[in-house]
Order: structure tokens, then C-alpha cells, then sequence
């Protein structure tokens, strides 16, 4: 959700800044901008409505020369998508901010500042942090001093990079809510909301913690604490590639993520197994203490994670006995709760940051929870940083707004995790063995998965002109169910909601007519038959049903009927097996309807505000 990208170089930094804007632009925007200082006091900016590419066009119609510079993609909180609510915000010829969150009391500041003689240009919640910066720069601080102070003031969360247009030398970054990286070369320094926004010119970053301010000049970096208090943190060396975040053959990032879910599922595994057994120290040195106390397990998560989360209770429940609860984390933080005693506290975030999954965890940790742990994608994010334990996803850079991969290996994830509390609850060893058979196998059956691809993208022709299409699962497959709705309303556009099969006769029956198509999911499980029963019930009211089965179902191609066999799956893994034809499904709707697959309209890819 926004983006940011700065630099402070000895050579010029327009191209370098608008490359990171075009890296960043799975994040979600809606209109993007850019600043560079050509000279003390000459400053030069750009802004526009739309996409990246409509601002690279303006630049190059009027190049903008210069040095230091930063760079904003918007995606819009407080004001409308407009060039004039676009950053960079510049205050009185002097101050240039960008900025990612939200400043909670904007309106308090705005009436202080109009009073004092300010004037506003637009509807941000951020122009009131250029105009408080600048105030403390006219009162004779410099600009790292003015910083600190402005912002002691704020209250919310941001990111925030900041030029003054007097002193070309320094280049100041903020952090408090919302990430922020800093990029380290030689003879210049770079800040970003992600480190992919930076690979073509650094793989050597550093992660602001929460409060700090950091000051950049081309020689050096230095970083003081929310205390003000000067402080070192390191550089890390990134192993990801300049083109790790490139589409390659694909059509859309989606689809290569799509795709690239059998080598995601390896390479979570990969170092976690060991013989028949899951290591549990691959959790963190600390897991197999701390998991032989856990009598109970609450998964919180927003989104695809929170389906994730649906699922793993199934597993947890049946495998484990612990008793488990799962909770949607902008939720979770505004009810009284109860905290079982000796409880796990499971955070699933693809990023890392997302505002009310950061929110919930930090509540957790103040209310008396057992130990605390992060499944993510991305290791030196917040919730990484801020748990107890954490297991590590693999899935690499997952561009697409739909999350796909992410999922996928947060389903294994979460597998990983029932084993090992499984064992010291007591599993034997021969559930271990086989369940440890069932994961090293996933890849390849996900491969298989993948073969039906060309049979699903002429499936998908049926959905095109359809305004509305129900999804129907049963048990572990219910959440797939609503994963599967979520990905084709996503970037479709095309409503679509899920339901337990058996809640038709409650209510959505009602809706079924020759014109909604029902999705079923139909793994060969004890569920199968009272599934069969449900489907009856669409058939026998005109609706047109397509059922994803495993090759074992007894369900037959016929009149209003269209069933797509799958290979054979294991019923422990056919949740993430059944979840790809759901993905490819939608995808292939998106790309006949014509609609921005990568990048939906009003989402953004990493949600860092409430």
C-alpha cells in the first residue's frame, strides 16, 4: 500500500527513482509523483494520475536533472485520486515530504496550521507533516532536529522521506508504523518500502526499527533511535536477484506465482524435514520447549491468511486435540477476549506489516499468551522481528495483488506447525511418517495440478458474462470455498461469495438460477456423500454446477453438470492441492474480461493501514 523510493547520489537520480516506482507498483496506487533537487533551492517535481508509466512519460517529456530526489505511489486514504493529492507535498518552496500510513490527528494539526497562516493544497492527511517540518526548519533547526520534532507530534502510523530544498546534502527517513528500508552503495544511499524497489543498485540494506530517524548523505548513514540516541543497526545482504521481481515468459504475475507453487512448496520444506519427522527447530532454538507446554492455539490473520488460518484449525483440532481458535485481526484488536491458559499466539502475514496483524500481535504480547509466532514471507518484516518464534515461508517475491503462492506455503506452514505440536501431544510415530510422506510428495502433485491449466482456461469463457457465481465447500474445504471466491471477485470483478454446502437450504437456495454458476469443491473424503446431497439440491432448481473432484468421485459429466477431475490427492493435503484450479480459474476469467489481473483496482498489495 504506497511506496516510497529516495536517493542521494553523485550521479542523477530521476531514472533510478522511477525504476523503484515501476518495482513497487504491486503494491496498490492510484496516482504517483516524484521530486528532484537540481540545485539549492531548485527543485523540480512531477505528478501524476494513474499509472507509473504516465509519469516516466512526463519526465521524459521534461527531464528532471538532479542528485537527491524522492518518489511516491499513492494509494488514496484522505483525499480523492488527484495530481494535487499526489506526493511528493512540498510546503513553501522548502520542505518535501513523501509519506506512506495515516496521521490519525491530521485535523487537529490542519486547524493549528491554517490558523498559523499555512495553506493547504490539498486533502491529505499528509500535507500537515510538510507544513510541521517546515516550521521547525524556519525556527533554525536542521533538517534531521526538524524532523524528529514534527513528528513527535504525529499520531498513527508512517514512513516518511524528507528533503530540504536548502540543504542539498542530507536526505532524512522516518519510521513508525510502516516500513521503510534503507539501500547502502558507495557514494550513495538509498530508502524504499521494499527492498525490490532497489535491487538494480544495491543488495545491501538496512531495516529501520520502529521510531527511528535515519540521516543519509552520499558517504554515510546514521540512525537514531526513538530516544534520539545515536544507534547502529545492521546491514543485511540480500540474496534476492534485480530480476527476481520480473514476469519473465509470463502474461501476468499471477500467473508465474501460479506456477511457480511447486517449487514455493520444495522450497518451504526444504532443511524442515528431517527422515520421517518434521524438525521442530524450525521454528527457533526455543520451539520444542515452549511447544511441549501449549494446551491452545489462536491464529489470527487478515485476507487469504485468514482462510489459511480456517483450514489449519481442521488439522490442529483433529491432529493435535489442542482446542484452536481463528480470529480476523482488524477483529481481534477491538473485543474483549478471553486468553486461554498456556496458548500459542500464530500470526500469518505475507508481508510482515500489515497494520492489524502487527496490531493484534503486539496486543497479544501484553496480555499473557505463551509464546507468540510469525509464519511469513518476508524475514526482516515487523512481525518477524517482533516474534517469538517464526517459520520462514520461502515463497519468494510474490508480486500479484491475488496472493497464490503465499498461501500455498502457508498452508504447508501450518501443516509443518500441527506436526510438530502434534508430537508432543503425543502423535504417534507413524502419523508423523505418513503425514512427513504426504508434504514430500506435494510438489510434484501440485505439478500434476497445474497440467489442467488449458482445460480451465476454456472453463473460464462460461464465467465471463456472468454477474454473480457461488462457491460450495465442506469442512477443511469450506475455506477453500471462500479463497476461491475471494481470488475471482478480486480481479474479476465478478461477485462472488462462498458457502458450506450444508447452509444452501438456509438461505442460497434462493438465489440459484440457470444464470449463477456454483463451484464445488469435491475431495474423495468422508464429507463426499452429504456433498453429493447438496449438489442434488442446485441441480434440482435449474443451477448449473462445476465441481472440481478428485478423479475417485462418482460425479459424471451431464446435463448442468461440468466436473473437472483432478489427479488423486491425499485428504490431508487436498485443501492446497483444490485451491490451484480455483486460482487459475480466476485468472483466466480476468484475463477474458480484460480487467488488470496484477494490479485490481481499489487493493493494494501489502496493507500497512487500518
Amino acid at each position: 500500500m504506497c511506496g516510497i523510493v529516495g536517493a542521494i547520489a553523485q550521479r542523477p537520480v530521476a531514472a533510478i527513482l522511477l525504476e523503484g516506482l515501476r518495482r513497487l507498483e504491486y503494491r496498490g496506487y492510484d496516482s504517483a509523483g516524484i521530486a528532484v533537487l537540481e540545485a539549492p533551492c531548485r527543485l523540480n517535481r512531477a505528478r501524476t494520475l494513474g499509472k507509473v508509466a504516465r509519469l516516466i512519460e512526463a519526465v521524459t517529456e521534461r527531464p528532471l536533472p538532479g542528485t537527491l530526489g524522492i518518489a511516491h505511489t499513492r494509494w488514496a486514504t484522505h483525499g480523492e485520486p488527484a495530481p494535487r493529492n499526489a506526493h511528493p507535498h512540498v510546503c513553501r518552496d522548502r520542505c518535501v515530504v513523501v509519506h506512506n500510513g495515516i496521521i490519525e490527528n491530521h485535523e487537529t494539526l490542519r486547524h493549528e496550521q491554517i490558523a498559523a497562516g499555512h495553506h493547504f493544497s490539498s486533502e491529505t492527511d499528509t500535507e500537515v507533516i510538510a507544513h510541521a517540518i517546515y516550521d521547525e526548519l524556519l525556527s533554525g533547526q536542521p533538517l534531521t532536529a526538524a524532523v524528529r520534532l514534527a513528528t513527535a507530534r504525529l499520531e498513527g502510523a508512517y514512513a516518511l522521506g524528507v528533503i530540504d530544498t536548502q540543504d542539498p546534502s542530507h536526505l532524512v527517513a522516518a519510521r513508525q508504523g510502516s516500513p521503510l528500508v534503507i539501500g547502502v552503495g558507495f557514494g550513495e544511499h538509498f530508502i524504499a518500502s521494499d527492498v525490490f524497489a532497489l535491487l538494480p543498485v544495491t543488495n545491501r540494506f538496512i531495516f529501520l526499527e520502529e521510531g527511528d530517524i535515519a540521516e543519509l548523505t552520499r558517504e554515510s548513514v546514521h540512525i537514531y533511535d526513538r530516544t534520539g540516541a545515536l544507534v547502529t543497526r545492521p546491514i543485511k545482504t540480500s540474496s534476492l536477484s534485480a530480476d527476481a521481481a520480473e514476469r519473465g515468459e509470463y502474461r501476468h504475475f499471477m500467473l508465474k506465482e501460479i506456477f511457480e507453487q511447486p517449487r514455493a512448496i520444495a522450497d518451504i520444506l526444504e532443511g524442515r524435514l528431517t527422515g520421517q519427522r518434521v524438525l521442530t527447530e524450525s521454528f527457533g532454538n526455543r520451539a520444542p520447549e515452549l511447544f511441549g507446554r501449549i494446551q491452545a492455539v489462536t491464529l489470527v490473520a487478515c485476507g487469504t491468511s485468514y482462510h489459511a488460518a480456517l483450514v489449519a484449525r481442521n488439522w490442529i483440532e483433529s491432529l493435535t486435540g489442542l482446542a484452536c481458535s481463528v480470529e480476523i485481526a482488524s477483529e481481534y484488536r477491538y473485543r474483549k477476549h478471553v486468553v486461554p491458559p498456556s496458548a500459542l499466539f500464530v500470526t500469518l502475514s505475507q508481508s510482515g506489516e500489515t497494520a492489524d496483524t502487527l496490531a493484534a500481535l503486539r496486543l497479544a504480547k501484553a496480555t499473557g499468551y505463551a509464546a507468540t509466532l510469525a509464519i511469513c514471507n518476508v524475514p526482516e518484516s515487523s512481525l518477524v522481528r517482533e516474534s517469538d518464534l517464526v517459520l520462514l515461508t520461502h515463497a519468494g517475491p510474490e508480486i500479484g495483488v491475488a496472493s497464490t503462492k503465499a498461501f500455498t506455503t502457508q498452508l504447508v506452514a501450518l501443516l509443518l506447525l500441527t506436526t510438530a505440536l502434534g508430537r508432543c501431544r503425543g502423535m504417534a510415530a507413524e502419523t508423523e511418517s505418513q503425514i512427513v510422506t504426504t508434504l514430500r510428495a506435494l510438489p510434484s502433485a501440485a505439478e500434476s495440478i497445474l497440467a489442467l491449466d488449458e482445460r480451465i482456461a476454456a472453463l473460464a469463457e462460461i464465467f465471463v458474462d456472468k454477474e454473480h457465481t457461488l462457491f460450495l465447500g465442506r469442512g477443511e474445504q469450506y475455506p477453500i470455498a471462500m479463497e476461491g471466491a475471494l481470488k475471482l471477485k478480486e480481479i474479476s470483478y465478478i461477485h462472488a461469495e462462498a458457502y458450506p454446502a450444508g447452509e444452501l437450504k438456509h438461505g442460497p437456495l434462493a438465489l440459484i438460477d440457470e444464470q449463477m454458476p456454483v463451484v464445488a469443491v469435491a475431495p474423495n473424503n468422508a464429507l463426499l456423500e452429504k456433498l453429493k446431497s447438496n449438489l442434488e439440491e442446485v441441480r434440482a432448481r435449474g443451477g448449473q454446477l462445476y465441481v472440481f473432484a478428485d478423479s475417485r468421485v462418482p460425479i459424471a459429466d451431464e446435463e448442468g453438470v461440468t466436473v473437472i477431475r483432478l489427479p488423486e490427492t491425499e485428504d490431508l493435503v487436498a485443501p492446497l492441492l483444490f485451491t490451484i484450479p480455483l486460482q487459475l480459474l480466476a485468472y483466466h476469467v480476468a484475463v477474458l474480461k480484460g480487467t488488470d489481473v496484477d494490479q485490481p483496482r481499489n487493493l493494494a498489495k501489502s496493507v500497512t493501514v487500518e
